[in-house]
């Protein structure tokens, strides 16, 4: 039976409960709003349950593998990896997922924040029509915060209005391409590929963006044949032309056959997997057989059923939603703010600048003057291994932009933790010529994921060489490859001409 719940009011609503979503709740509420949170699945969305935080569980146990090969072939330790129990994997993965959700619904639950559990559609400039399977607060949730007549476990519609903000926060989904409907078994996006059953011994992936990049490395880990197939000249084609370069070769050194600037022509489907021809970028065609094919070739803003017009709000040509000030993240319909996976580019589809988008629409809804998202000094990781890391521009932005630049790149087997780790890798470091702001840092190597943040802060602080020269940097570390970079921009350089 349809209940109608009437008209429930409240400061903000947000419509979607991923890292841009909860993080615009939290922090709204802990200004002093009242916040509903509509979110149809389950609040953390892609990265939580589907993307950054279960795949990286099964890197890290990919990274376990592999380090048990290093030890019996570089370090004479005699061990083996008899077999993976994919079982037990997952199960590991699973429960490391569930504690992160508890823990999001505990911090909504502790800020105030109702989360109303079902499909949003916009009424309004400010109104949301909501089909809802029931509220969800959780224990320890101070009902006084939440709209008059919203109560828990109540089924139906409810029309919600925001007096201060709307803000979307939909996400996106994997985009597929034309012939090739994903069954979760032999045809798999990146959102179902960590569900699809067993480890394959053989895959083929096209993208090689982060996500497929980050696919390919797991499954080669696990024993797989792996091809992975970029239409792009170069795979993470977005990244510094010598982090692609020496990432694909990083990927090749590990037996990952990369075909960059190659597409796919067809795919038949078989009883057990995938038959592929794939043009190369040599004009040859590669047939190709594997247990499982896997597409990530990017994603798309989620808008289907939203009802945007209702709110005056469109879209551009791509899916995006648009912003009419970035500097608010607000669009063109007053109140109406857009924070993650539907915002175009400069935005990143990034967790980590999402949540950094939610704490800035919140505080501007709250009245509080807050910083624009400096994309340019937000880091970007894949996951791989090798592993790469870069923030602010590439060498051939900059270039692009009109600076005259200086660049110094050093391996990282140049100081004596990476020939410890003896798994190559480089530092490269982008700065205006003449000992000028430094531009871009780009890393290849293993565990420069934990490496960014020092960068991150030179780019966003808009640092020369000769202010970071200054740091002593421990010895012996990885990272004192990145600070010897810096000593030889500021001329004062120990280990390199």
């Amino acid at each position: 039976m349809t209940i109608d719940m009437g008209i429930n009011t409240s400061d903000v609503i947000v419509i979607g409960g991923g890292t841009g979503g909860y993080s615009t709740a939290l922090r709204a509420a802990s200004l002093g709003l009242d916040v509903v949170l509509v979110e149809r699945d389950k609040v953390g969305g892609t990265c939580l349950h589907r993307g950054c935080i279960p795949s990286k569980a099964m890197l890290h146990a990919a990274e376990l593998v592999d380090g048990i090969a290093e030890a019996r072939e570089r370090w004479g330790v005699k061990a083996t990896v008899d077999s993976v129990d994919w079982g037990a994997l997952v199960a590991t993965r699973d429960d490391i997922v569930a504690r992160n959700h508890k823990g999001v619904e505990a911090h909504l639950a502790h800020a105030g924040v109702r989360v109303v559990r079902g499909s949003a559609r916009l009424t309004g400039a400010r109104t949301v029509r909501v089909e809802s399977v029931g509220t969800n607060a959780a224990p320890g949730a101070r009902s006084d915060r939440a709209p008059d007549g919203l109560t828990d476990d109540a089924p139906g519609v409810h029309d919600l209005t925001a007096r201060r903000a709307l803000v979307l926060a939909t996400g996106s989904r994997p985009r597929t391409l034309p012939g090739l409907q994903p069954d979760g078994r032999r045809v798999v996006t990146s959102d179902d590929a960590l569900f699809a059953p067993g480890l394959p011994a053989s895959v083929l992936v096209l993208g090689g963006g982060a996500i497929g990049v980050e696919y390919a490395s797991f499954h080669r880990s696990m024993g797989a044949e792996v091809t992975l197939v970029e239409a792009a000249d170069r795979i993470v084609p977005l990244e510094d032309a010598d982090v692609s370069r020496h990432l694909t070769r990083g990927l090749r050194k590990r037996g990952i056959d990369v075909q960059a600037g190659a597409r796919l022509l067809d795919a038949e489907l078989l009883e057990d997997g995938v038959r592929a021809r794939v043009r190369t970028a040599r004009g040859e065609t590669l047939a190709l057989t594997a247990e499982r094919l896997l597409v990530a070739v990017g994603r798309a803003p989620v808008t289907e059923g939203l009802g945007l017009e209702a709110a005056g709000l469109t879209t551009d040509e791509r899916g995006f939603v648009v912003p009419e000030d970035w500097g608010r993240l607000e669009t063109a319909v007053p109140g109406v703010h857009v924070v993650g996976d539907l915002l175009p580019p400069p935005s990143l589809g990034l967790a980590h600048a999402s949540f950094a988008e939610g704490l800035l629409v919140a505080e501007t809804v709250a009245g509080l003057r807050s910083p624009a998202v400096d994309y340019a000094a937000v880091p970007r990781v894949t996951y791989s291994a090798p592993q790469t890391a870069s923030v602010g521009l590439s060498e051939a932005e900059a270039r692009a932009r009109g600076h005259a630049v200086d660049v110094n790149t050093m391996p990282l087997t140049a100081v004596a933790k990476g020939m410890v780790h003896g798994r190559g890798g480089v530092v490269k470091v982008v700065a205006e010529a003449g000992g000028g702001q430094v531009l871009g840092v780009h890393l290849v190597g293993p565990n420069v994921s934990e490496m960014i943040a020092e960068s991150q802060l030179i780019v966003g602080w808009d640092a020369e060489p000769s202010d970071v020269a200054r740091h002593v940097h421990a010895h012996p570390t990885l990272s004192e490859a990145v600070g010897e970079v810096f000593l030889t921009l500021a001329g004062r350089g120990l280990h390199q001409q």
